[in-house]
């Protein structure tokens, strides 16, 4: 399933739509605040049931923007922090993926073709991209989980997701000690060397 993601036009837009809202909400809640204050220059009293709604209306109002002022401000700061995570992510993952490569003696075409397969493309998509034959492609992707010493695409893409999981990223280095994972048999579940 395809998770979808806000470009920053997208973010962007809902933003100026937020804000719009909230200036024709600030707008109508000056009409009922000069309303009311008409209303009262004019003689009336908050007592009038029509004053007294109009009042209450234009107060409910006014917090109503404040509220969603401090709310969008607070969505902005968030969406802020979460780019800035996922930026950081990407960086790490980038990280992992050089280092696994470079313990592996990749070559830079299997490097790009372990960085296609880690993004999710089979072996004809790749051959397209690459403008080489798929027959190409399915070598050396068998190279690739030779030299990461993986049984195939699902076991090479859990050797990443395993060291994502892990979430330890503070030494900035990708763990030497990684155990490839070994299918036992058929139907076995697959276990660490």
């Amino acid at each position: 399933m395809k998770r979808r993601t806000m470009t920053p036009i997208t973010k962007e837009r809902r933003a100026t739509v937020l804000a719009g809202i909230i200036i024709l909400q600030a707008l109508c809640a000056l009409f009922f605040i000069g309303d009311v204050i008409a209303d009262l220059s004019g003689g009336g009293h908050l007592e009038d049931l029509h004053l007294g709604l109009e009042a209450l209306a234009a107060l409910a109002l006014v917090g109503g923007v404040v509220f969603l002022m401090v709310e969008l401000r607070r969505l902005l700061v968030r969406v802020n922090d979460m780019d800035a995570g996922l930026r950081v992510a990407r960086g790490q993952m980038a990280e992992v993926m050089e280092g696994f490569f470079e313990d592996w003696n990749l070559t830079q075409a299997e490097r790009d073709i372990a960085t296609m397969i880690l993004k999710g493309l089979d072996n004809e998509a790749i051959a397209k991209v690459r403008n080489t034959a798929p027959g190409t492609v399915r070598a050396q992707a068998t190279s690739i989980y030779s030299k990461s010493d993986t049984h195939g695409r699902a076991q090479f893409v859990s050797l990443f997701m395993e060291e994502l999981m892990s979430g330890d990223f503070s030494t900035g280095e990708v763990a030497k000690s990684h155990q490839p994972l070994e299918a036992n048999a058929p139907g076995d579940k697959l276990h660490a060397k």
